[in-house]
């Protein structure tokens, strides 16, 4: 009887486990703004939203738009950690590279060390690359799952 009781007890912990997954993003935002004007940070939030209570859905015969309020998707409780901008005064700067590098490098092994999976990473740019182009990003998204 004990043998079927933890039989079964196994069994629906190893189910669970299989079936539950939690996502996490963190991302990484680099300014690419000359003579280093801009800011970068890593951020990663803290609260959660269910994207739930900001979807509709639209129809031919409801295409009402979406109403949710901007303040109740906003999340002001967060983690920011300072990076440092790629360019200085004097352009390029490789130190800087390599200590986000290494700021990132902590971050992605604390969540490691936490239990949480790199399953996916992406990234992007943005910027208008035009004669007076003095903005612009580099983003990365790092998707965890435990």
């Amino acid at each position: 009887m004990k043998k079927i009781i933890l039989f079964c007890i196994l069994s629906c912990l190893t189910s669970t486990a299989i079936t539950a997954q939690e996502y996490k993003v963190i991302t990484s935002v680099e300014s690419i703004v000359p003579s280093g004007l801009g800011r970068s940070r890593i951020i990663d939030a803290n609260a959660d939203r269910d994207y739930q209570e900001f979807s509709s859905t639209q129809t031919e015969e409801d295409n009402t738009r979406n109403k949710s309020k901007r303040s109740d998707i906003r999340v002001k409780d967060f983690e920011e950690t300072k990076l440092l901008n790629f360019y200085n005064v004097a352009g390029i700067r490789f130190q800087n590279i390599a200590a986000n590098d290494a700021l990132i490098s902590s971050k992605l092994s604390d969540m490691a060390k936490n239990g949480w999976e790199l399953v996916f990473v992406t990234s992007g740019v943005e910027a208008d690359a035009g004669n007076t182009d003095g903005q612009g990003i580099f983003i990365t998204r790092y998707i965890f799952k435990r």
